[in-house]
């Protein structure tokens, strides 16, 4: 089986998805993307990391909302 490139850990920042062997979080890299970096920018930016755990914070933010539900909820008049 292969190693897990994204994992949670109560102990690293406060449980927060980050990539494997690091305190790099999916956030921040999609952040990043957000705004505009490439993945050669992160590369430089972050040497130890790999265009794999990049994609992988990609298909990880993908499928976390997947199931995102949104029940809205009545308007309420003050």
């Amino acid at each position: 089986m292969a190693e897990a490139r994204i994992v949670r850990d109560p102990k690293i920042l406060c449980g927060k998805p980050v990539i494997a062997g690091t305190r790099i979080s999916v956030e921040l890299v999609l952040e990043k993307l957000g705004n505009g970096d490439t993945v050669a920018d992160l590369l430089s930016d972050y040497p130890h990391l790999t265009e794999q755990d990049i994609r992988a914070a990609m298909l990880y933010a993908s499928q976390a909302l997947r199931f995102d539900v949104i029940h809205p909820l009545p308007s309420i008049k003050v």
